[in-house]
C-alpha cells in the first residue's frame, strides 16, 4: 500500500492505463507541459511523449469532437475539462454525439471516451470554476456518470472508466485533491469493486445518508457527530450516478426507514430528486418519514466569500437528520 493524495492517485491510474494500452491518449488544456491546473497529469508527457499526452487549444467543443474521431479509429481518448463550468461549450458534442453514436450505429460504433471533470466548490474560485453539472449528464441516456471520493477509488475507478467501452463522465472532487489515503497500486481491475457499485462507508440503523464526491467526508463527520447524540447513521457513497446502485440504497433504507440525500448541486432536478423518488417508489412501506434533501441552493454559484453559505456542511446535514427523525428543526426553529 502507498499513501497518495487523490490527485496523485489519479496520476498513477492514468500512468497505468497509458502503460497498459497504447491506444489510450490523454488530451486537454495545459495537461502536458504544465501537468494540468491541479497537476493531475504531471510528468505524463515526459514519460509517454507529446503524441500520447496532448496539449489542446482552448476549445472544449474541439477537444470532445477530436475524441469522437479518435474513438471511431479505435483509440481510447481521456479528455480533461479544466474546470466544471467549462464543459458547456462541449455539451452538444457530449449529449448528441458521444452519448448517441453507439445506439445510432446499432452497436457498430463504440465511444470508449473518458471525460474527466474536476467539480464542486470549496476552493474559493471565480465564476464557472466551482459548479456541479453532473445531473445534466446523468439525465442523458448512453453515458455513464461516476464520482470518486478518495484516493483508492480514484486510482481504480479512472482505470475502469478508461477500460470501459461506454463513454464515462468522470467527476473528481477538486477540493479533495490533496486528501491522502492508502492506495494499492498492484490492484487489478478484475478484483476491484465494479465502477457502478456503491460503497457503505459507515454502518448504522437509524438513518441512511447518501452522497458522493467531496461530501462523503462531510457525511462521515455527520455520522460521528450524530453518534454522540445517540443517532446511528449509515453513510453510502454512491460512486456511480448513472446507473445508480439502487440495490445498496434500497437495502439500507429497508433497515433504517429513513433517507437523507446531500449534494452540492442545486435541489431542482438534481440527482437527489431522482434518488428520493425512486427509493420512495421502491421502499414506500418501509419509510418512517419522507426523504430529505440537503443541497446547494437553486442559484448561480455565489462569489467565493459566500460559498460557505451555499455548500451543504455539517450543521445543515445534521439539520436534515433532525427533520427526517421528526425532531425540532434547529435552523428554522419550527417542527419538521
Amino acid at each position: 500500500m502507498t499513501t497518495l493524495t487523490l490527485a496523485k492517485a489519479l496520476n498513477a491510474g492514468l500512468r497505468r492505463a497509458l502503460a497498459d494500452d497504447d491506444k489510450v491518449v490523454l488530451m486537454g488544456e495545459d495537461i502536458g507541459t504544465l501537468g494540468g491546473v491541479f497537476r493531475v497529469t504531471d510528468g505524463l508527457k515526459a514519460e509517454f511523449g507529446a503524441k500520447r499526452v496532448v496539449d489542446t487549444p482552448l476549445s472544449e467543443a474541439g477537444i470532445v469532437g477530436t475524441a469522437v474521431g479518435l474513438a471511431y479509429r479505435g483509440f481510447r481518448p481521456v479528455i480533461e475539462i479544466q474546470f466544471d463550468g467549462f464543459i458547456y461549450p462541449g455539451f452538444d458534442q457530449i449529449v448528441a454525439q458521444v452519448a448517441k453514436l453507439h445506439y445510432r450505429s446499432r452497436g457498430n460504433v463504440r465511444m470508449p471516451i473518458t471525460i474527466r471533470v474536476p467539480f464542486g466548490g470549496g476552493i474559493g474560485a471565480a465564476e464557472h470554476h466551482s459548479e456541479s453539472p453532473e445531473a445534466y449528464f446523468a439525465h442523458t441516456a448512453g453515458l455513464r456518470v461516476v464520482a470518486c471520493s478518495n484516493p483508492a477509488d480514484a486510482y481504480l475507478m479512472v482505470r475502469q472508466a478508461i477500460a470501459s467501452d461506454d463513454p464515462v463522465l468522470f467527476f473528481e472532487p477538486k477540493r479533495r485533491y490533496h486528501v491522502k489515503g492508502e492506495v494499492d497500486e498492484t490492484a487489478s481491475l478484475a478484483d476491484a469493486r465494479p465502477m457502478g457499485v456503491a460503497t457503505t462507508v459507515t454502518t448504522g440503523s437509524d438513518v441512511t445518508l447518501v452522497t458522493y464526491g467531496a461530501l462523503v467526508q462531510t457525511a462521515r463527520d455527520v455520522a460521528t457527530a450524530a453518534a454522540e447524540d445517540g443517532v446511528s447513521i449509515e453513510v453510502i457513497d454512491l460512486r456511480s450516478l448513472a446507473p445508480v446502485d439502487y440495490a445498496t440504497v434500497e437495502a439500507s433504507v429497508r433497515r433504517t426507514g429513513r433517507l437523507v440525500i446531500t449534494h452540492e448541486a442545486g435541489q431542482q432536478g438534481g440527482v437527489g430528486a431522482e434518488l428520493a423518488a425512486s427509493i420512495t417508489e421502491r421502499c414506500f412501506e418501509f419509510l418512517e418519514a419522507a426523504p430529505v434533501r440537503v443541497t446547494g441552493h437553486d442559484i448561480p454559484y455565489p462569489p467565493a466569500k459566500l460559498e460557505r453559505h451555499h455548500l451543504p456542511d455539517l450543521d445543515r446535514i445534521l439539520d436534515g437528520i433532525d427533520r427526517v427523525l421528526g425532531r425540532p428543526n434547529s435552523l428554522s426553529g419550527v417542527e419538521a
